[in-house]
């Protein structure tokens, strides 16, 4: 026991060690920054997924106050987010979780993390970093576009339209949050996983993209949304607007999946082309309306059985 406590926590410093020269590098190297904030979870994801519970979060908690020692304060939100997303990958290969849990419980994790760092930089620093960024971003086009009139001698974008455009972009930031950092989950998953498999972690598969099936509850849900934002109509600007929004938006994006996962069963029950999945995935962005739809038909109806029986024929 005292020899395998031993190694735990030499390997458990080795993790450390490997996770502040990612972060590091996350944190302070330009070129190199991206690729290095997607590996830096790999170190205490292992960790999590070797070790127990109780130890995976003594290291990660030990990781993220390391990181105070290569820089400052302000590397730490970003050390406590990398540290969750291994911690919480790591603890979920361990218990063999299913991979839609695994995506879930990281991108949930984050999002929470996130959400809480948001909160106590604004109650106890008053620093909203979005609502800068979204005024400077405001200020930028509005000059950009006051330059270009001048320029060619064109009307500048009334400032009323302008102001309407990125106060709707500002009550969409939940969704657009909530969606990329599930992205950003998913792309944690694509990259990681294999790594950990090579380093003799079990793994779990996602299924083929073109089996994927929602829970056929997210056609209600869109429904009831649907439904207010036709009948009740929230007065724009209110809190009940926004909340409605944000719902319809990420619906939107759930939907629009699973039609093109209809598609892409439809082009393999048929053995159309494999150059068509990439084709109709691009499509897909422009004409989201109709494969929207696509994906309530999917939802909706048992159509997956019957084009099966048709391409058999």
């Amino acid at each position: 026991m005292p020899n395998n406590q031993t190694k735990a926590m030499t390997q458990g410093a080795m993790m450390i060690a490997l996770f502040l020269i990612l972060l590091t590098l996350a944190f302070y190297v330009p070129v190199i920054n991206l690729l290095a904030f997607v590996f830096a979870p790999l170190p205490l994801a292992w960790f999590s997924a070797t070790y127990n519970r109780k130890l995976a979060i003594g290291i990660s908690l030990l990781a993220v106050a390391a990181s105070i020692l290569i820089g400052n304060l302000l590397i730490v939100p970003l050390a406590l987010i990398l540290a969750i997303v291994g911690l919480v990958m790591g603890d979920c290969l361990r218990e063999k979780k299913s991979k839609i849990y695994l995506l879930m419980a990281t991108g949930t994790a984050v999002l929470l993390t996130f959400a809480l760092q948001f909160i106590l930089l604004v109650h106890f620093l008053n620093v909203n970093f979005i609502e800068k960024s979204m005024q400077l971003a405001q200020d930028t086009y509005s000059e950009s576009l006051e330059y270009s009139a001048q320029i060619t001698g064109g009307e500048a974008q009334m400032e009323e339209q302008l102001k309407q455009a990125f106060d709707m972009m500002e009550m969409a930031l939940p969704a657009t949050i909530t969606i990329s950092i599930f992205v950003l989950a998913f792309i944690w998953l694509l990259v990681l996983l294999p790594i950990l498999k090579r380093l003799k972690v079990e793994v779990p598969k996602f299924p083929p993209f073109r089996d994927m099936r929602l829970p056929r509850a997210i056609l209600w849900y869109y429904l009831i949304v649907l439904s207010i934002n036709l009948f009740v109509q929230p007065e724009y600007g209110s809190a009940f607007y926004v909340v409605m929004l944000n719902l319809s938006i990420i619906l939107w994006v759930l939907l629009t999946v699973q039609g093109i996962s209809l598609i892409h069963f439809v082009i393999d029950a048929f053995h159309y082309p494999r150059f068509l999945k990439v084709l109709a995935t691009i499509v897909a962005v422009p004409m989201y309306s109709f494969v929207v739809l696509v994906g309530i038909i999917d939802l909706g109806f048992n159509l997956r059985e019957w084009i099966k029986a048709k391409s058999e024929k």
